[in-house]
Order: C-alpha cells, then sequence, then structure tokens
C-alpha cells in the first residue's frame, strides 16, 4: 500500500465570519512522509487535521489528497472508511465493548464479515502488542494500552493517511516513547502517511519534517533537528 499525498494551497477556515482558525496555509506532504504540526495553541493545528480528515469544510483555496479535493458530507463516507485513519488525545473507546469488538466498530459500519471482523481485530491487536488483552474492556487497560487500541481501530480499514491529534498528549514520557515507537513502525510496516499534531517537541523531533503555524499561517515547513 501507498500512502497519500496532501497538498494545500492557500486554504482557509473562517469561524463565525471573523475568526479566522486557517489564513491561507499552503504546504505539500509526499506519500511516506511522517509529519508533525506545531505551532501555538489557537494557531490552527486541529482545524487543519480536522480539514484533512474530511470532519470541516475548506472555505477558500484548495487541500486535495492524492489529487482530489478532500470530499465532505454524504460524499466523504468512503474517504473517511478507506482513506483516512484517526487517531485522538482521547481514546474514545466504547468502555462496555472489548478490545476486539472496539477495533471492530469500523469494520461493522463497513459491512465487512463477522469472521472476518474478528481476525482483522485480532490481527490488529497483535500487531500493537495487545493480543493478551484481546478481551478486556478500556476501565481494565492503561492509558498506553487504551491508546494502543485506538491506533489499531484506526488501522483496521487500511487507511493511506494517518492522523494523529496529540495521540501522546495524556502518556508520560515512557509511554510517548513507546506510542512513537509504535506509529513510526506501522507507517513504515504499511506504508502510510502520518501526520500529528503536537506541542511536545520529543514527539517533534521523531518526524521527517515539521510543519509550522502561527496565526492560521504556515511560517515554516522545515526538517527538524537531526535525530
Amino acid at each position: 500500500m501507498k500512502g497519500a499525498t496532501v497538498d494545500a494551497t492557500d486554504v482557509w477556515r473562517t469561524y463565525d465570519g471573523r475568526v479566522n482558525a486557517l489564513a491561507g496555509a499552503t504546504f505539500s506532504i509526499t506519500a511516506g512522509e511522517f509529519i508533525v504540526i506545531t505551532g501555538p495553541s489557537g494557531s490552527g493545528k486541529s482545524t487543519l487535521l480536522q480539514l484533512v480528515g474530511s470532519l470541516d469544510r475548506v472555505d477558500r483555496g484548495t487541500l486535495l489528497v492524492d489529487g482530489a479535493p478532500v470530499p465532505y458530507g454524504r460524499h466523504a463516507v468512503d474517504y473517511r472508511r478507506h482513506v483516512v485513519g484517526f487517531v485522538f488525545q482521547l481514546h474514545h473507546l466504547l468502555p462496555m465493548l472489548t478490545a476486539q469488538a472496539n477495533v471492530e466498530v469500523g469494520l461493522l459500519a463497513a459491512g465487512v464479515h463477522a469472521e472476518d471482523r474478528h481476525a482483522r481485530a485480532r490481527e490488529l491487536l497483535e500487531e500493537v502488542e495487545l493480543s493478551h488483552r484481546i478481551a478486556h474492556r478500556p476501565p481494565e487497560l492503561s492509558g498506553g494500552e487504551r491508546q494502543r487500541v485506538a491506533v489499531a481501530r484506526a488501522l483496521a480499514n487500511h487507511p493511506r493517511l494517518l492522523l494523529a491529534d496529540e495521540p501522546t498528549g495524556a502518556l508520560d514520557t515512557d509511554g510517548t516513547v513507546r506510542m512513537l515507537d509504535l506509529l513510526d513502525t506501522l507507517r513504515e510496516r504499511h506504508g502510510m502517511t502520518l501526520m500529528i499534531v503536537t506541542h511536545d517537541p520529543v514527539v517533534a523531533e521523531r518526524a521527517d519534517r515539521g510543519i509550522h503555524l502561527v496565526d492560521g499561517r504556515v511560517e515554516n515547513a522545515s526538517e527538524p533537528a537531526a535525530r
């Protein structure tokens, strides 16, 4: 599988007709890159991720994924189901379901047969080193384990672009390093493009490249410090 490309040209997103969350953002991401989106609070980082993920809509400008405009509304179902996967700071797991059932949620919505759902979920939980916790529910898992279940769920439909918003924000230093190791390994193994919004310099240093936002504009998209 080949990772997705992302190209933004003069992208604007304005709220209430006066607050510019993004103000002419322009950048390009090549297939398979590990990119961090950085910047101060309110600079537009999460808005950018939501636009790429089709959770919000561009007001002006052009936002392309694999050369095609990001779809919205009823046209975005297949895009969100097969092109992008999401990981958030809060895992958003369903507490009454087991780890396996949580991973299967997206597959169920996609109409995947039960036997194939079960096999795919077990395969992914093994990949994130949680095969021994497959029958446990979120309250029985540690914070790091819950986030790994969330990663497995995000990968269930073979996305070419993985979007992560502060995925290590609730983890300690050791948990952060382990999560980064996991995400980077999965990116290379599955050929995905990885975009992470973060405030954490430890995360930023692991990326291939950083895109830094200030007041909704791309201040730079330079190479990060050497690892």
